[in-house]
């Protein structure tokens, strides 16, 4: 059984990159074998011109992130998106499974052990976060990265 991952990212603000960065990762990862929901998609079928639309988009997000088995945050920005950020912390606080993604080169920190708010990395492993942490598309079905290794069990 395929595990579901939660595709926590804010690229679906912008047509451009929901059309050029949202299905390259998409695609990645269900060829590693994931079920990838991914909120933009997920929540399409609401119709935004009523009104309550933004309380029902939240919910419908909330519930996705509690019934997945783990997230995978697209992290970029300074400082990250925060619906991704809310995300994140309700996986955490659920204890699923969390993998980070940054392409971003710039530092959010003040950190000298991490690349970002240390409270970001509070749902990984002390030792060996570097594993869960992704830093291009190329590098997730790594079989030395814990990704890989997660989907696979």
């Amino acid at each position: 059984m395929s595990k579901k991952i939660y595709l926590a990212n804010p690229y679906g603000f912008s047509q451009q990159q929901k059309a050029l960065l949202l299905p390259p990762m998409i695609d990645k990862l269900q060829s590693m074998g994931a079920e990838v929901w991914e909120p933009f998609q997920r929540s399409e079928q609401l119709d935004l011109s009523q009104p309550g639309w933004a309380y029902k988009v939240a919910q419908a997000d909330l519930h996705d992130v509690k019934e997945c088995d783990g997230i995978f945050a697209i992290v970029n920005g300074t400082p990250p998106d925060e619906g991704v950020m809310v995300e994140l912390g309700v996986a955490i606080a659920l204890h699923k499974q969390v993998f980070l993604f940054r392409d971003d080169f710039r530092r959010c920190t003040d950190s000298e052990d991490y690349p970002l708010n240390l409270m970001i990395f509070a749902g990984l492993p002390e030792i060996g976060w570097e594993d869960y942490y992704y830093t291009c598309i190329a590098e997730l079905d790594s079989q030395d990265k814990a990704l890989f290794k997660w989907l696979k069990q």
